[in-house]
């Protein structure tokens, strides 16, 4: 059932719905209730705060006396039936100081906007760590590799040029005793001088 609410103002608003072939009865039962959003899980006739009977042959209805800038659950049904979800509306009426808020539409902006932003809080968490674990996972194994090149490197102890690599000092006995040390070794390892 497709229901309609328009001339909404701070404490009016006019109502309709289609005609029912089904319904035989002779009224339509228009109930409705603030806030509405604990009155989804139930649609309980009962649980409605008000109830007005339109006669079968109208398909339209004026409600008086509601609230300002309030959030309402409106149901239609044929006769005293509870409403199922499709018979259901939400509409907010306006403030009374005439600004032409829309709180109810309002309220379920907020609300989808909200249920967006978890949604892309969580896709960008799974990506996040998505991404984490693979360039730790690319990273261990690169490590590894790497450290094999340096230490291939070491145990070698030569430059691209053959020749034994030794850093520089500040010019001290220490280091040219050590660099005159890694020279004979060198020499031994080609075969130059005897061990």
């Amino acid at each position: 059932m497709a229901i309609a609410v328009y001339n909404v103002s701070a404490t009016t608003a006019r109502v309709s719905w289609p005609p029912s072939a089904g319904c035989l009865d002779t009224f339509y039962s228009v109930m409705y209730s603030p806030n509405w959003n604990s009155l989804l899980m139930a649609f309980k006739r009962k649980s409605f705060m008000h109830e007005e009977r339109i006669p079968v042959s109208q398909t339209a209805a004026h409600l008086a006396n509601l609230l300002p800038q309030t959030t309402y659950l409106l149901c239609v049904t044929c006769q005293a039936a509870n409403p199922v979800r499709d018979q259901c509306q939400v509409f907010g009426t306006l403030s009374d100081s005439g600004e032409g808020q829309d709180r109810g539409g309002w309220e379920l902006a907020t609300g989808a906007w909200l249920t967006c932003c978890l949604l892309l809080l969580v896709i960008a968490g799974v990506l996040l760590w998505g991404c984490l674990h693979g360039v730790c996972a690319g990273r261990a194994g690169g490590g590894r590799q790497g450290c094999s090149v340096v230490t291939d490197a070491v145990r070698l102890g030569r430059s691209s040029t053959g020749r034994l690599y030794t850093p520089r000092g500040s010019g001290d006995n220490g280091s040219q005793r050590g660099h005159h040390h890694e020279l004979r070794t060198l020499a031994r390892l080609a075969g130059s001088e005897p061990a």
